[in-house]
């Protein structure tokens, strides 16, 4: 691909030679020679941020004063500073990659509508969409397990696919990574990031930051490898995708102090579970983190992923470590040509981004300190991932949590028999329904994953079995966990304990978790019994894994299968037997645990580069399902009427070439008012369609068997189920009707209850406008798009929270919805609000600016008005220009029609 050089107002043009080549790259030091800022001290990821600027300089969306400004960055000062970081590629998966090719075909037609040239929607960075987040684990514990699920992948997606393929072939710079190959993240640490890109720029060759966004909240995963890159909306990456560059605000940055060294029986799981809750109470919202210390020569690159991997859940931006020779190692390790390896370390050390135990620290906003030696065995739950339980302490946080959820003491003992496969079993609460090693956290990690094989190997040779109730599945994250375990002849243990190969890809960790058996499922529902699920996953959120599941925990792989064999989490895995050998001899987790030299010696023996050099040769080819399967073709795509998996979306329909003016928002009623820690799953889920949603009620009605509804997830390219699905989570709390779980609400002034999507329509009818309330951390978790699509479409304006996740919030904008924020102190409990009121919002009309405060008004059924104002969370003023527009998409055409 080729760029156009841009200004060089600092002239910091230069070259450096490798392997007999000249290469050349915008230097750091040189800009620092011309005494512009305190560049040497700058945090690693600003360097990569200041080296964007540098870069893309144009005197338009890059000028010279905001490289300045960058350079001399103040770590104490509040981020009022804009700058457009322009990205080199972007990361899809299908969950959220699917809405964007259909919001790209779309803008076809609409920028077709406004006389441009269709074909300018194309992408202008480099696009990889790896199809991850489809499997489901229907079959499990069985040999054909993974074949089953790949069929009935197909049968169920075939739809989604072709389309997929119509794009691969109607787009530029567009790459599909067919299904069964592996989770996006894991095959961007393995294979597609390159830590340092080249690129023709003006016929020159150019080094630069590999710098990249992902429809994926877990994107920063490749944090790990020394690449700035983190999570965003659909509808930013489309934006990234065609050339615009992302506004952000300089961030503040924290670096965490690295020391030590892990102990025995500690890993990196246990490590990023540990600093997820320290990162929690430090407050890193809407900020970088990097790494530093001695602590990081003893940290291997596959610990390192795992700790980035979990970024949203600390809510940072970005976590990530330096370039250090560890990289370097990690690059050839995983099959990398020899020379983009000495390339990668000539740039560094030009560039001065080159880390070693001698380089300073940089300066930082705010240091936490962390000693590895300090880690213990840990686990998170039962509902957020920063929710740190000490295994030590499990059984007893475990107990706290049942009081919690079954407050009648005499329903706590619980029982159902169960009958199955010819024998029975009794079922209780704090029992183990589903342990899963899973998700790209940790299956990216050999050593967690060899532990677990070890483990399950122990455990086997004592004669210990997981109980009859569990659901095992392991689904790694590429190929390559696969060709290990077996070349270490570890598959045939975990297979053994039920931890069959399911699938390449994310399966329970996003809510693909497939049906418990109906018998047990069945006993669940008639006694009201908590079940638990343990998996080596990030993300554990009400209604996500199961809907048969109450209490959900994160736990490393080899804690997933040691809960296999316990069965539950009412035991002390520290002090109490796992089970008993073919001797009758109680068997402890200790005697089953492998040491560090243990998994090391197997990782040195089973795991080598040519394992990844011969996956990855063929990771765009797909099996001969994908190869033989038709698809569309041409530039613009042919909607069909009758899909229940693509359907034209409506956000472009009518669209004139000018915006028309924004206006204040008038007798708005409250759809939903919500508390604290509401999750982009509470808006918009990805997991199974219940029976009585208005969304399976719409696929009925197109012919669609409750069998064949698939997830909402692979139904984001069709609005109708999407916008159904919205605020659908089984356990959603909307406070207008207290006591209450999932997505209903009560439409006013009547007060009739209906569901959420019922109520927003009928309210449309009417002409009223909607707002949402909330609580802290509005719009927590996964970056998902839809979360705001559904909310726009649904007829809401407005969301008036406490806080904002970053994400969400950029992804309202995005969509043209208001977000608001309370002021200091105050919120829906502080002001006394019931959500009965009527909601005015003046001063939007007048012109917004970023952080600006409006005028808000609510009249109550009693005629009496509380009035307050509101921070509008629009932060940059390109925010203000995509809200003016309806939307970034909007803007993106409008600019493209104008060109």
């Amino acid at each position: 691909m080729t760029e156009t050089m841009m200004k060089d107002s600092f002239s910091t043009r230069s070259s450096f030679d490798v392997d007999g080549r000249s290469i050349e790259y915008f230097s750091l030091p040189k800009l620092a020679e011309a005494g512009v800022g305190n560049v040497e001290t700058l945090p690693f990821s600003l360097k990569v941020l200041l080296e964007n600027l540098l870069r893309t300089e144009d005197g338009v969306r890059v000028s010279s004063d905001e490289i300045k400004a960058l350079a001399n960055w103040d770590p104490k000062a509040t981020p009022d500073q804009e700058i457009a970081f322009s990205v080199a590629r972007v990361l899809l998966q299908d969950f959220t990659g699917v809405p964007a090719v259909v919001d790209l075909a779309a803008m076809r037609d609409a920028l077709g509508d406004l006389s441009g040239d269709p074909a300018k929607i194309n992408p202008i960075q480099p696009a990889d969409l790896v199809i991850d987040h489809s499997v489901q684990v229907d079959h499990s514990a069985e040999p054909t397990a993974y074949q089953q699920n790949m069929e009935k992948e197909y049968e169920r997606n075939g739809e989604r696919y072709a389309f997929l393929r119509w794009g691969q072939k109607a787009f530029r710079n567009f790459r599909v990574v067919p299904p069964g190959t592996g989770i996006c993240h894991q095959v961007n640490i393995e294979y597609l990031a390159g830590s340092i890109l080249e690129r023709e720029i003006d016929g020159s060759t150019f080094a630069l930051p590999d710098t990249l966004v992902g429809t994926d909240s877990h994107t920063p995963m490749v944090n790990g490898l020394g690449v700035v890159g983190w999570g965003v909306g659909g509808i930013e990456a489309e934006a990234a995708m065609l050339g615009q560059p992302i506004s952000m605000l300089i961030p503040q940055v924290v670096g965490v102090e690295l020391t030590g060294k892990l102990p025995a029986g500690a890993t990196a799981t246990d490590l990023v579970l540990t600093i997820t809750d320290l990162l929690r109470k430090t407050g890193v919202v809407g900020k970088f983190v990097e790494f530093f210390g001695e602590g990081l020569s003893r940290l291997a690159v596959t610990d390192r992923t795992t700790i980035s991997n979990m970024s949203p859940e600390f809510g940072c931006t970005v976590s990530i470590f330096p370039i250090d020779e560890k990289t370097l190692e990690y690059l050839r390790f995983t099959g990398r040509d020899e020379k983009h390896v000495r390339m990668v370390e000539a740039y560094c050390k030009a560039q001065g981004m080159f880390r070693t135990d001698d380089s300073p620290a940089p300066r930082f906003t705010q240091v936490v300190k962390l000693d590895l030696g300090s880690v213990v065995p840990t686990i998170a739950g039962p509902k957020r991932p920063q929710d740190k339980i000490e295994v030590s302490s499990a059984q007893k946080a475990w107990k706290s949590t049942l009081e919690q959820m079954v407050p009648d003491a005499n329903r706590r003992s619980a029982q159902a028999k169960v009958g199955q496969n010819g024998s029975s079993f009794d079922l209780t609460h704090g029992d183990v329904v589903i342990a899963a090693i899973t998700s790209c956290t940790n299956t990216s990690n050999p050593a967690v994953m060899l532990a677990a094989g070890l483990v399950a190997k122990k455990a086997h040779e004592k004669g210990l079995t997981r109980k009859p109730w569990v659901k095992t599945s392991l689904a790694p994250g590429s190929m390559v966990v696969t060709d290990y375990l077996r070349k270490a002849g570890l598959d045939k243990y975990l297979d053994a304990l039920g931890f069959n190969l399911v699938g390449y890809g994310c399966t329970t960790c996003i809510g693909n978790s497939g049906p418990l058996a109906p018998e047990i499922s069945q006993a669940i529902a008639d006694e009201k019994l908590v079940a638990t699920s343990v998996l080596s996953g990030n993300r554990n959120f009400e209604g996500r894994i199961s809907q048969d599941v109450r209490a959900n925990y994160l736990a490393s792989p080899p804690l997933v299968v040691a809960y296999a064999i316990a069965g539950t989490m009412d035991t002390s895995l520290d002090t109490e037997p796992i089970g008993t050998d073919k001797d009758g001899k109680d068997v402890y987790l200790k005697d089953i645990w492998p040491t560090q030299e243990e998994v090391q010696t197997v990782l040195a023996e089973a795991v080598d580069s040519e394992m990844y050099r011969s996956e990855y040769s063929r990771v765009f080819e797909g099996d001969e399902k994908w190869r033989s399967m038709p698809a569309p073709e041409g530039n613009l795509y042919e909607w069909q009427g009758d899909s229940t998996y693509i359907q034209k979306p409506p956000f472009f329909v009518g669209m004139k070439m000018e915006p028309e003016a924004v206006q204040n928002i008038e007798g708005a009623r409250v759809l939903a008012m919500l508390g604290d820690s509401v999750t982009t799953d509470h808006i918009s889920p990805a997991g199974a369609i219940a029976k009585d949603s208005p969304a399976a009620r719409y696929l009925m009605a197109q012919g669609v068997e409750p069998k064949d509804f698939n997830s909402y997830g692979s139904r984001r390219g069709n609005h109708e189920v999407m916008m159904r699905g919205t605020f659908a989570n089984i356990r959603l709390r909307n406070l207008l009707l207290p006591g209450s779980e999932g997505g209903v609400t009560r439409h006013l002034p009547d007060g009739e209850q209906m569901s959420i999507y019922d109520a927003a329509m009928k309210y449309q009818k009417e002409g009223t406008p909607l707002v949402i309330l909330a609580g802290k951390e509005y719009g927590s978790g996964s970056s998902r798009d839809w979360a705001a699509k559904g909310t726009t479409l649904l007829g809401v304006r407005a969301v008036l929270a406490q806080s904002y996740e970053r994400i969400h919030r950029s992804n309202l904008i995005g969509m043209g919805v208001l977000p608001l924020q309370f002021l200091e102190g105050e919120g829906i409990e502080k002001l006394g609000l019931t959500g009965e009121e009527q909601f005015t919002i003046a001063g939007i009309a007048a012109g917004l600016k970023p952080g600006m405060k409006v005028d808000v008004k609510a009249i109550g059924a009693d005629g009496q008005t509380k009035a307050f104002q509101a921070l509008v969370r629009i932060d940059t003023p390109n925010e203000v220009e995509y809200y003016r527009h309806g939307g970034i998409l909007q803007y993106v055409i409008r600019q493209l029609a104008k060109s």
